[in-house]
């Protein structure tokens, strides 16, 4: 099996790369990121997949620079939204399976309950809205997964894990909002889930995180635990605490129920904890 993985340099990209290799080591990996190639790009995205044939296509690439896209716009809708519609069509033309990552930002976060997949999306931002797009856009292809998640860390890249002990490793006290709520999820294991959901085509959508709601206060005491650290240096503050305040509004409620999965009778994603048990440790061993 051929698969092609754009966003390949990020932190569930190469997360991607190493999962299909444990799956099955013959599988044939085109990789690929900016600024090799622009997937913003019709004639790009086009020309590589139809040259590289690919039975697979993961499109892990995004703007995911929340606050950002609150003013630059244009290359928000252009990569979360324009160039899925562009990978759609691509893999439509050499008969791919496209699976495409969402997250919880399609959702304005006041529900008083987990989402599952067939709640209405309500975007409160433009990075929400986007992603949004890109759903559309994806789900017009003919075979096709969308994987919504959230919270996503990992061993690679930048991510609240590492931001968290940073700030601890700086400051004697730190401070996480208490008022947001979501599924912290490990791109090991989500890179595991979207193997398996590719390679047997699985259609539609689907909530794909680790299990155990928290909030940012809660998930970085875990976090310090998780490193030997003591937890009660964190301080619990509400949203509207945050100086400055932040330009794009956060859904209070990001909890996704992993439904599709559940009835579709796939196991689901291990506790957070566990993962951040093993990123800890995996960190604390690679340490310059």
């Amino acid at each position: 099996m051929r698969v092609l993985i754009t966003g390949a340099n990020g932190q569930v990209g190469r997360d991607l790369q190493e999962a299909f290799v444990d799956a099955n080591a013959s599988t044939e990996l085109v990789c690929v990121d900016l600024p090799a190639v622009d997937i913003g790009s019709r004639d790009d995205v086009l020309a590589l997949v139809t040259s590289t044939a690919p039975d697979l296509i993961v499109n892990a690439a995004a703007y995911t620079a929340v606050d950002a896209a609150e003013s630059d716009v244009d290359a928000a809708w252009r990569t979360n939204a324009l160039a899925v519609r562009h990978l759609a069509e691509a893999s439509d033309r050499v008969g791919a399976h496209l699976v495409h990552i969402s997250t919880d930002y399609v959702f304005d976060g006041t529900k008083d309950s987990p989402y599952v997949e067939w709640d209405a999306p309500s975007p409160a931002s433009v990075y929400g809205a986007t992603k949004l797009g890109g759903e559309i856009e994806a789900l017009r292809a003919r075979s096709v997964t969308v994987a919504r998640t959230s919270w996503v860390c990992s061993r690679h890249g930048s991510n609240m894990v590492k931001t968290i002990l940073r700030v601890a490793a700086d400051n004697p006290e730190l401070a996480f909002v208490d008022d947001q709520f979501g599924h912290p999820t490990f791109a090991d294991d989500l890179a595991r889930m979207l193997v398996r959901l590719g390679t047997e085509r699985r259609p539609g959508l689907f909530h794909v995180t680790n299990s155990g709601a928290v909030s940012w206060y809660g998930f970085a005491r875990a976090v310090l635990s998780a490193a030997g650290l003591d937890p009660d240096r964190v301080r619990p503050i509400t949203t509207a605490d945050l100086q400055p305040p932040r330009p794009a509004a956060r859904p209070a409620n990001s909890v996704l129920d992993n439904a599709a999965l559940r009835l579709s009778g796939i196991d689901p994603m291990p506790p957070f904890t566990e993962a951040l048990d093993r990123t800890v440790a995996w960190l604390a061993d690679h340490a310059d």
